[in-house]
């Protein structure tokens, strides 16, 4: 294998991110129901505030407050006290996507890994914990501690500083958002490889290294 360094996002990479479960989870235990059509509506804020903190125009905090807030009366909670049930409720709902573990006790002896992640910091170490992943990794760099979001190039600054400054064409950046992973990783000088589930076009000016539909085929085009 000719990395050193194996980086991975986390949501929809090496972890199945079902918001939707995670919402119902935090209103049925407060008693409410929870309806398709309101998440639908959820994601209608939720998603644009996203892309606004990828392109750094404003902070997480900021995401934390803002998604919740329409339902602040309805929980008899604040928006903050809302986000960290939700990330509570995440912690419980989130699961390993399928060859995820497989993958990574693979490629555990063989390279140094490593998670590059725009989630949130109280989600991020007891999801690993949670599902017996935690000592797996020499490196967690999450966009809120470091104040920066891929694919700002100080996320990747700040990694490459933890990592000792490594070879970037021995580096590796796995993720499945094309604009943040893949054009972040690029700008690094890292190897990207998009983790393309839906075989969606590769968008206009990002060019990954390697492309895979699911971790099987990366376990496969690694340990070649």
């Amino acid at each position: 294998m000719n990395y050193d360094w194996i980086l991975f996002d986390a949501d929809d990479t090496l972890f199945h991110f079902d918001d939707f479960a995670g919402l119902s989870r935090l209103f049925a235990e407060r008693g409410q129901p929870f309806a398709k059509e309101e998440y639908l509506a959820y994601q209608q804020r939720n998603r644009p505030l996203w892309v606004a903190y990828q392109n750094g125009e404003i902070g997480a905090r900021e995401v934390q407050q803002v998604r919740f807030e329409p339902w602040q009366a309805r929980l008899a909670m604040s928006a903050a006290e809302i986000n960290a049930a939700f990330l509570g409720a995440m912690a419980e709902v989130c699961r390993p996507l399928p060859g995820a573990r497989e993958l990574l006790m693979a490629l555990e002896s063989r390279a140094k890994l490593g998670i590059i992640t725009n989630g949130f910091t109280d989600l991020q170490q007891v999801r690993l914990e949670r599902n017996g992943l935690e000592g797996l990794f020499s490196l967690v760099v999450i966009s809120e501690e470091v104040g920066a979001a891929k694919p700002d190039p100080r996320i990747f600054d700040h990694a490459k500083a933890r990592m000792a400054h490594p070879d970037a064409d021995r580096v590796l950046m796995v993720g499945d958002n094309p604009h943040s992973d893949i054009l972040g990783g690029n700008r690094a000088g890292f190897h990207t490889c998009w983790l393309n589930h839906h075989d969606d076009a590769c968008p206009e000016g990002i060019t990954p290294h390697y492309q895979v539909r699911h971790l099987r085929e990366l376990q496969a085009l690694l340990l070649a």
